[in-house]
């Protein structure tokens, strides 16, 4: 047996001990005020002598409900308490106060045990019906197997390359400098129809004043042209 079926056995066995003390102390308690009420009003009336004391316990039985009620909801019920304190403070000073004056001080004692044991049996059934509503059986914690972790195997030590000899440089060849290319032959610049007709007319004009033919230098000159121009136009006239 668990320790929870334990407790909650051992709560069983409680309740109805309790229960059994609740009933003979209500029924003694309830007898009482019943005699009670016989001698003081009621002996020709037998039912209402026996409903009597219901007026009385009633109140207790009310509000110990209402309070389990309120329990159950995490909540204060001062109505409540109020209905089982007025019940329970009547049905014990009912029962005291039966006994008449001048009796024994033990009688007052028998008299006040029924609705106190009354009251403190049912408080306590109350608490034992609220700890089996409200504490449910904890379940059992499943502790978890040890897992076992296989370690993989190390690799072997990974060999180091051989370090190879570095290639001897081969000497550089020696650089002998490139041969000088010809310079290319200069075309003559190529003179333009208009430009050479121009020449032509003063290459004739100077003659016909002169009556020599004009020197190259003297056309290049007249016609403000570069050297290798007027070259080509003098070239093309004869006049070199």
């Amino acid at each position: 047996m668990t320790k929870a079926k334990a407790e909650r056995t051992a709560i069983l066995v409680a309740g109805a001990v309790i229960t059994a003390l609740t009933i003979a102390a209500f029924w003694l308690s309830y007898a009482h005020l019943a005699s009670v009420a016989q001698a003081h009003g009621l002996a020709g009336s037998p039912q209402r002598r026996w409903a009597w004391p219901g007026t009385i316990d009633l109140f207790i039985l009310a509000g110990e409900v209402l309070m389990f009620r309120a329990a159950l909801r995490h909540v204060t019920d001062w109505w409540a308490i109020g209905l089982t304190v007025a019940g329970s403070l009547g049905s014990i000073g009912l029962n005291v106060a039966g006994v008449g004056d001048h009796a024994p001080f033990l009688d007052y004692v028998v008299a006040a045990v029924p609705p106190s044991a009354a009251l403190l049996a049912f408080g306590a059934l109350m608490r034992q019906v609220h700890t089996l509503v409200t504490d449910p059986e904890p379940e059992p914690v499943a502790v978890p197997e040890p897992v076992t972790v296989e370690r993989a195997p190390e690799p072997p030590p990974a060999e180091l390359p051989t370090a190879e000899p570095a290639p001897v440089p081969e000497p550089a060849p020696e650089l002998t400098a490139p041969e000088p290319l010809p310079a290319p032959a200069l075309s003559a610049p190529a003179v333009p129809p208009a430009l050479l007709d121009h020449a032509q007319k003063i290459a004739d004009t100077h003659k016909a004043s002169t009556g020599n033919p004009i020197a190259p230098d003297v056309l290049r000159t007249r016609l403000g042209l570069p050297a290798p121009m007027a070259d080509a136009i003098a070239a093309q006239l004869q006049l070199a």
